[in-house]
């Protein structure tokens, strides 16, 4: 069964995405230190994150009760990246908390590149 997340990151969907997060949501960055904290604020960057991402696609899942496991791939530029999100449901299928680990270290650089311009661009960052 596919959760309601995947779905949503693999159709593109960044409204129902935003929707599932939890309103007190913890998102880890591969780029930063401190986690995002709130919706607002995780959706701000995974707005930039859809925007510079092309040819996206999870290539496996691994489930667990309230916690999923997606690896991924995609294309930044020239740059192929390899990647997770890991994710735990709170009780109502919403998203409590997710991390994103990526690699190589020149995809991950070439995505922080990307996410900064965007949000330099869309919101002044």
């Amino acid at each position: 069964m596919t959760s309601a997340f995947r779905t949503a990151v693999e159709s593109g969907d960044i409204a129902q995405l935003i929707a599932l997060l939890a309103e007190d949501v913890e998102f880890a960055s591969p780029a930063v230190y401190a986690p995002y904290h709130g919706r607002e604020a995780a959706a701000e960057v995974l707005r930039a994150v859809f925007a510079v991402c092309d040819e996206f696609a999870y290539t496996s899942e691994i489930r667990d009760g309230d916690r999923e496991i997606l690896m991924f791939t995609a294309k930044v530029g020239d740059r192929e990246i390899q990647g997770c999100d890991f994710v735990r449901f709170d009780g109502e299928g919403r998203v409590r908390e997710l991390t994103v680990m990526m690699r190589p270290l020149s995809g991950l650089n070439a995505v922080v590149e990307g996410v900064g311009a965007y949000l330099k661009q869309e919101v002044g960052g």
